[in-house]
């Protein structure tokens, strides 16, 4: 017996006139739509500049019908068929965002506060651009005139650019994919930026952090925010952010300079800080939450200073 989808094509219809107005007023093009608002239609939607990605998890007693949404989507949001992305999440057993969909990838660029990123709805189950950091990547921007960034766990290097924007006298850039390192360095050029002042790095972070301070590189601002949990065959060990931030953060703590600062994130729902660490730091998780992402608690977020 097939779902009524008459509630969910009302909530989506009011949202997204909701959302559209509150993302023009503010010049944001790329935004979530619909945040499992109802409990049977347990989806997350987001906007890009006309396309949509749309994500599910796996539930027992819960189906999602990709076929019977799809006209309703085409509907309300005025879009055709080739511009969604329909996507099944599974408990996050990996870094997630390197899990490759099968599908042919589909790569094009949007805007976001007056910088270009490259975008794929389709190739991996994330996009390239995660928009519930917008807020935390404009304060690396505002922090970072004059210093050097230390990107961690840097993906597609977002934050490495917005560092670049904001006047970084230059930035390191570590990841461990060499395929989301060629993605930064596509980021970096279509804003038009001396590549030279911004090294990629691939590397393992913990290894990293290790030769670091062995080389005594020095920086004024750090961005951790790694992922909840990884076991990808290019590291060492496996990373278990609540496990491990301690290790994480100590390391960082090492590379700032007199006055430097950490931000350090993560989208693990139940973690708990160190209350020795955190002690020292500030939580500014909801104050860097969008509005569009408040409706569930996206992501943790602390500020550090030495």
């Amino acid at each position: 017996m097939h779902q009524d989808l008459t509630p969910f094509a009302n909530r989506l219809l009011k949202n997204h006139r909701h959302w559209k107005k509150w993302a023009r007023r503010r010049g944001i093009s790329c935004y979530r739509i619909y945040d499992r608002d109802i409990p049977e239609f347990p989806l997350l939607i987001d906007w890009y500049e006309g396309q949509v990605h749309i994500q599910t998890y796996l539930r027992s007693n819960i189906e999602i019908s990709e076929p019977e949404l799809i006209p309703i989507l085409c509907e309300v949001l005025e879009i055709s068929e080739p511009d969604i992305a329909f996507k099944t999440r599974r408990q996050q057993k990996g870094s997630s965002q390197y899990e490759k969909t099968g599908l042919y990838p589909r790569p094009f660029t949007v805007q976001e506060a007056g910088l270009s990123f490259e975008v794929d709805l389709h190739r991996y189950l994330d996009t390239g651009l995660f928009l519930d950091h917008r807020i935390t990547r404009s304060l690396v921007r505002d922090k970072s005139e004059g210093r050097r960034l230390l990107n961690l766990f840097a993906y597609t290097g977002s934050f490495s650019v917005y560092a670049a924007a904001g006047g970084a006298e230059g930035s390191v850039t570590v990841d461990l994919s060499n395929t989301y390192q060629d993605w930064s360095r596509r980021n970096f050029q279509l804003n038009q930026m001396d590549e030279s002042r911004h090294l990629l790095v691939r590397e393992d972070v913990f290894k990293y952090l290790h030769l670091a301070k062995k080389n005594k590189e020095r920086f004024d601002l750090i961005m951790l925010d790694p992922p909840s949990f990884s076991n990808s065959k290019r590291m060492r060990d496996t990373l278990d952010v609540q496990r491990d931030h301690p290790k994480l953060l100590e390391g960082c703590v090492q590379l700032l300079n007199p006055g430097g600062e950490i931000i350090f994130s993560n989208n693990l729902r139940k973690f708990r800080i160190d209350p020795t660490i955190g002690e020292h730091g500030e939580e500014i998780t909801s104050k860097t939450i969008p509005e569009d992402f408040k409706r569930h608690k996206v992501h943790h977020c602390w500020l550090f200073k030495a």
